[in-house]
């Protein structure tokens, strides 16, 4: 067994050996504290920097392209945190455990943002002829004249048609509004219940825990299913159609673990941040930030494998309808994109959670978690950016490429200013639940 450090004060690391004999106390405020008001407030202000910023890009060559594709990025991310938040819920409802108490206000709040960002898609959906090349031709003529015209090649004019059914604004509006609508009804009970829940008159009862408990596990095991169907086809018409030539059987199972990844690293971020002050500071001991940890580090383990197989597949099948889409990411010295987005987004994660005492450190997970969310954010753009004409196999510097950095920051500022203002909304602990005893057990040696 491991040696567990009750911590105490500082966020940072001290190795105190202190250990208490008996249950602490559960804080009489479960309010998020004074300082997540003043995070809001700082993300209002990046927002708008970055807005203003973004605007000047719309005055450069490929300007308004750049900042509609990254655009398409900082939604996708919104889109991963808030529906990969109502996911990573409903796991925690289907398998329990004092991991998914301690992130259960922070994953609500996540999903609570499911409707701003169904809002936020709107300019996608408007401007999709811009980004989708099955957009601009919606019939077999006009794809027979794009092709004669060399607008575009003859793979992609049988590709497009073949895809007709799938891939046209009617139905990727239609697919988009059912995906939408049914994640925001899913949402809308889990969030109802758990506010029921605390008010249960029987509230710490064998009998309301098995109540609620029944209820929430019926609901999300349905629903991580649905979810995952879902999620597979939205991950397919607005990121892997970007290229219509593309295939993939598991493009969608590697946008949901790319999910889990992002989200872990969210939840962990905000409840060690959150440590510094009551309530969480009592909540989070030593003992669940470590196993948050490990849970981190089985979904980049599994996000590596996924993608590697992949790559190692197709690349050592070498079938012309496949390879064109790695080359696209590595010709053209997008070798350096490629190379860079392995190392951030697997390899420093991977190796870094190797190491107990990191796991354990407050300090350094919240360096760890934020350098997460932005190596997600880049592998994004490495999938995102060389689908497009001007940019597969052509990596090169032009102002409005930067845009890739302003617009992600407005749109993630925006969500973040909703999230946050989200988690105070609540308190920052289901109270009717088992597992809060024993979060209130003191930590042993053994």
């Amino acid at each position: 067994m491991e040696l567990a450090h009750e911590q105490h004060g500082h966020m940072d690391d001290a190795h105190s050996d202190v250990h208490h004999h008996g249950p602490r106390t559960l804080p009489a405020a479960l309010g998020a504290p004074p300082m997540v008001a003043g995070w809001r407030n700082r993300m209002a202000i990046v927002a708008v920097v970055a807005i203003v910023a973004s605007v000047i890009f719309f005055f450069f060559p490929l300007g308004s392209e750049h900042v509609l594709r990254a655009y398409l990025l900082g939604w996708m991310m919104s889109f991963t945190l808030a529906g990969g938040g109502l996911c990573m819920l409903m796991l925690q409802y289907v398998s329990g455990g004092k991991w998914g108490l301690l992130l259960r206000r922070p994953l609500e709040a996540m999903a609570r943002t499911l409707f701003p960002v169904v809002v936020m898609f709107l300019p996608i959906a408007f401007f999709m002829k811009h980004l989708y090349l099955w957009a601009s031709y919606t019939s077999v003529e006009a794809t027979m004249q794009a092709m004669h015209d060399h607008l575009i090649r003859e793979e992609d004019m049988l590709t497009i048609n073949a895809k007709h059914s799938m891939l046209n604004p009617t139905a990727y509006t239609v697919q988009s509004v059912i995906i939408f609508v049914v994640l925001l009804v899913i949402m809308y009970f889990l969030q109802k219940w758990s506010v029921q829940r605390d008010a249960d008159p029987a509230a710490g009862t064998q009998r309301s825990f098995d109540k609620w408990r029944m209820r929430f596990e019926n609901l999300s095991g349905i629903g991580i299913l649905t979810y995952v169907v879902l999620m597979t086809v939205g991950a397919i018409i607005w990121i892997m159609s970007l290229d219509v030539t593309w295939y993939s059987s598991v493009w969608g199972l590697q946008f949901l673990v790319g999910q889990g990844y992002a989200v872990l690293a969210l939840g962990v971020l905000t409840v060690v941040l959150l440590s510094k002050a009551e309530p969480m500071k009592t909540l989070l001991r030593v003992t669940e930030q470590h196993d948050l940890g490990k849970f981190m580090f089985g979904f980049v383990m599994l996000n590596i494998y996924l993608n590697f197989a992949e790559y190692l597949i197709i690349w050592s099948g070498n079938v012309p309808d496949e390879i064109p889409w790695y080359l696209n990411r590595i010709l053209g010295g997008w070798w350096v994109i490629c190379a860079m987005d392995f190392v951030f987004h697997w390899v420093i994660p991977f190796t870094l959670l190797l190491s107990r005492d990191l796991k354990r450190s407050k300090s350094k997970m919240v360096w760890l978690c934020c350098w997460m969310l932005f190596a997600r954010a880049f592998d994004l753009f490495w999938l995102i950016e060389p689908n497009f004409k001007d940019a597969a196999r052509n990596l090169h510097f032009s102002v409005g490429i930067l845009a890739y950095i302003t617009v992600p920051v407005a749109v993630l500022s925006v969500w973040a200013y909703i999230y946050l203002t989200n988690l105070m909304n609540r308190p920052l602990m289901n109270t009717n639940d088992p597992h809060l005893a024993e979060m209130l057990e003191p930590e042993h040696a053994h």
